[in-house]
C-alpha cells in the first residue's frame, strides 16, 4: 500500500508543480504589459522620428507611412496566423508552426503562458513582428511604390518572419540545437537588415544617389529618435526576460552599458577618420549598439556587454562609410550596414560572451561547451541570412508582379513621394 501511495504522489508531483508553476503572478503581468507599450513606442515614436529626421523633406511623410502602416498592418497579420505559425507545433516544425491559433483560437484571456496571461505573450510578440519589417522599410525608402510595399509586408511577415521566429524561439531546429538569441539579434535585427539590403539592390539606386548631395530633413529628429529607441529598448530587452525577475535586470544594465560604449566607439571613430564627430553619429551608434546586445542582453555579463558595443560602434561605422560605399549599393538609412552587420556581431559574439549563470535555465551553453555554442551561433546567422535572402528575393517579384510594377516612376521619384502618393507635406515652409 505504501508504495502504491509512493507512485501515486509521484505521479501527481509533475501536475502539482506544473499548475504551481502556471500561477498568475501580477508584477510579472505588470511589467510584461509595460514591456510591450516600451516596444509599441520604439517603433511608432522612436523610429518614426529617427527615419523621419534622416529623410529628405520630399519625403518624410511617405517614410513615416511605410513605417507606421508596416506596424499597423504586421499587428493584423500576426493575430490572424503569423503567431500561430510561430508559436505552435506544425507539421514542419522544424521549420514553421500549425494553425491551430489562428486568432487565437483555443487562446482565452485566463490561459497563461508563464505566469502571465497568453494573450500577453502574443501582443508582446506582435511588437516584435512589427518592428521587424518596419526597420527593412529604411533601405528601400525614397523609391519604392507604396502599394507594393503593403503587399510585400504582408507576404514577408507570414514567409519569412513567422518561419524565422519559429526557428529561432518557437521549437525550430535552431531553439533545439541551442541558439541563443535572448531578444532577436537573428530573428529581428539580422532578418531585418538583410531583408533591406536585397530590396534595395532589386529595387536599384534612387535616381540622383551619388550625383546630388541627399541631406536628412532634421538631425534632432534622428537624434530624438534614437533616444525614444533607446528608452524603448529596454522594454524590448528587459521584457524578454519574460518577468519582473533577476534576469530583467541583467539585461537593463548590458543594454544602457553597451549602448553607451558604442556611441562612444562611432564617435571615435568619425573623429579619427573625418575630424569631425557628428550627431547624426552618434544617434547611429546608440542603435548599432542597441541590435548587438539585443541577443546577448541576458546572457553576459558587464564585461561582455561593454566589449560587444564597443566593437558594434566600430562595426556599425564600416559599414555605413566603407562597406556600402566599397560595394555602391543604395541601402537610403543603412538598414543593413547598422542593423544586419551589429547584428550579426551580436549573434556570433552572445557564443563568446554568455555566463552559465546568467540565462534563466541555469544553462545557456550548448551542452557546457563553448566552442559548440559559437558554432550553433554562426549556423543560426548563415541560416537566417541564405533563407532570408532567398525568401525575401522571391516575394519581392511577387508583390511586383501583383501590383505591376514595385518602383515609383521617375517623375514621382523627382517630386518626391510625400505629395504624389499621399498628397501632404511634412513641412509647409
Amino acid at each position: 500500500m505504501k508504495n502504491k501511495i509512493t507512485a501515486l504522489l509521484a505521479g501527481l508531483l509533475p501536475a502539482l508543480a506544473f499548475a504551481e508553476e502556471a500561477k498568475l503572478d501580477t508584477g510579472d503581468t505588470a511589467w510584461m504589459i509595460t514591456a510591450t507599450a516600451f516596444v509599441v513606442l520604439m517603433t511608432v515614436g522612436g523610429l518614426i522620428l529617427f527615419y523621419g529626421g534622416m529623410t529628405r523633406f520630399k519625403n518624410i511623410v511617405n517614410t513615416v507611412m511605410m513605417v507606421l502602416m508596416a506596424y499597423a498592418v504586421a499587428i493584423v497579420v500576426w493575430f490572424l496566423w503569423g503567431y500561430s505559425l510561430a508559436f505552435t507545433e506544425g507539421s514542419f516544425n522544424a521549420i514553421i508552426g500549425g494553425l491551430s491559433k489562428v486568432l487565437m483560437a483555443g487562446v482565452d484571456y485566463k490561459t497563461l503562458s508563464g505566469t502571465y496571461p497568453e494573450w500577453v505573450f502574443a501582443t508582446f510578440q506582435s511588437t516584435f513582428a512589427a518592428i521587424t519589417i518596419a526597420l527593412a522599410a529604411g533601405a528601400v525608402i525614397e523609391r519604392m511604390k507604396f502599394s507594393t510595399w503593403i503587399i510585400f509586408v504582408v507576404l514577408w511577415l507570414t514567409f519569412v518572419y513567422a518561419p524565422i521566429a519559429h526557428v529561432v524561439w518557437g521549437g525550430g531546429f535552431l531553439f533545439e540545437a541551442g541558439a541563443l538569441d535572448f531578444a532577436g539579434g537573428t530573428v529581428v535585427h539580422i532578418n531585418a537588415g538583410v531583408t533591406g539590403l536585397v530590396l534595395a539592390i532589386l529595387l536599384g539606386k534612387r535616381k540622383d544617389y551619388k550625383k546630388t548631395a541627399i541631406l536628412p530633413s532634421s538631425v534632432v529628429l534622428t537624434a530624438l529618435g534614437a533616444g525614444l529607441l533607446w528608452f524603448g529598448w529596454f522594454g524590448f530587452n528587459a521584457g524578454s526576460a519574460f518577468g519582473a525577475n533577476e534576469v530583467a535586470g541583467v539585461a537593463l544594465l548590458t543594454t544602457n552599458l553597451a549602448t553607451a560604449a558604442a556611441v562612444i566607439s562611432w564617435v571615435m571613430m568619425e573623429w579619427i577618420t573625418a575630424k569631425k564627430p557628428t550627431l547624426l553619429g552618434a544617434a547611429s551608434g546608440a542603435i548599432a549598439g542597441l541590435v548587438a546586445i539585443t541577443p546577448a542582453a541576458g546572457f553576459v555579463n558587464a564585461t561582455g556587454a561593454l566589449i560587444i558595443g564597443l566593437v558594434a560602434g566600430i562595426v556599425g561605422w564600416f559599414g555605413v562609410y566603407v562597406l556600402k560605399k566599397s560595394l555602391g549599393y543604395d541601402d537610403s538609412l543603412d538598414a543593413f550596414g547598422v542593423h544586419g552587420l551589429a547584428g550579426i556581431w551580436g549573434a556570433i559574439a552572445t557564443g563568446f560572451f554568455a555566463l552559465q549563470s546568467l540565462a534563466w535555465d541555469g544553462s545557456p551553453l550548448q551542452n557546457g561547451d563553448r566552442m559548440g555554442q559559437i558554432w550553433v551561433q554562426i549556423e543560426s546567422v548563415l541560416f537566417t541570412i541564405v533563407y532570408t535572402a532567398i525568401m525575401t528575393a522571391v516575394l519581392f517579384f511577387v508583390s511586383k508582379a501583383i501590383t505591376g510594377g514595385a518602383r515609383v516612376d521617375d517623375e514621382t521619384e523627382t517630386m518626391g513621394l510625400d505629395e504624389a502618393t499621399h498628397g501632404e507635406r511634412g513641412f509647409n515652409m
